[in-house]
């Protein structure tokens, strides 16, 4: 294997880690961003880069630039979302959650709503 095929093994492994996981398997159902970057993978290391000259490499390399920086990108939202669900806890929560939620953060608990239907005993 030569060193560019070795390199775009590793990118397309990497670019799947990044992908959202599907169950029950990447294999058995994928998704259609993952078949598509398959595809893209596929076609571009199938190209017979040396017989088609010097011209070819370097789209190739320039390819794999753009695949990394996209990779970069992708490592990067997926590390901000994590960073926004653990330092905003409340953020996906109704509004009733939220506000019981801080008021028991501070030690009161919000009072029990009154139905007009309902009967006290």
């Amino acid at each position: 294997m030569t060193s560019q095929a070795i390199q775009t093994r590793s990118l397309y492994r990497r670019f799947l880690r990044e992908l959202p996981i599907r169950t029950p398997s990447i294999l058995a159902n994928p998704s259609p961003i993952q078949q598509h970057v398959r595809a893209d993978f596929s076609s571009q290391s199938s190209t017979p880069l040396p017989s088609l000259g010097h011209q070819t490499a370097k789209v190739a390399e320039r390819r794999l630039q753009e695949a990394e920086q996209y990779l970069h990108y992708l490592k990067a939202q997926r590390q901000y979302i994590t960073l926004i669900e653990r330092y905003n806890p409340g953020m996906n929560m109704a509004e009733e959650d939220r506000v019981r939620l801080t008021a028991r953060r501070v030690g009161m608990d919000l009072p029990v709503e009154f139905a007009a239907g309902e009967k006290k005993e």
